[in-house]
């Protein structure tokens, strides 16, 4: 089911921000103007990732700084772990998520 997350200009590029979607918690984030979303809760201890700083389309966990490649969630810290993502599109200047 697709999520209409708001305006795309309410995330400013190379930005992350957390949405809650029933028991789902996500975070989206804009990397140059396209979006990725995954699942908020880091898998290492469960950190917010949509509040980690976001460089080179990687997202570090504010937490414990493992590293997370925001188009596929491969994980950099900890070689063949990964954290789930989520389809994401644009249509008349929104962002949907399907979750």
């Amino acid at each position: 089911m697709w999520h209409n997350l708001g305006k795309i200009t309410d995330i400013p590029k190379n930005t992350g921000r957390t949405f809650s979607l029933g028991t789902a918690s996500i975070a989206l984030f804009n990397l140059g103007g396209k979006f990725y979303a995954m699942q908020n809760a880091c898998i290492h201890r469960g950190g917010p990732l949509g509040e980690g700083s976001l460089v080179s389309g990687r997202v570090t966990c504010p937490w414990h700084a493992w590293e997370f490649d925001v188009k596929t969630g491969a994980c950099s810290t900890l070689k063949g772990a990964t954290q789930k993502t989520y389809p994401t599109k644009t249509k008349n200047q929104e962002v949907f998520v399907e979750v």
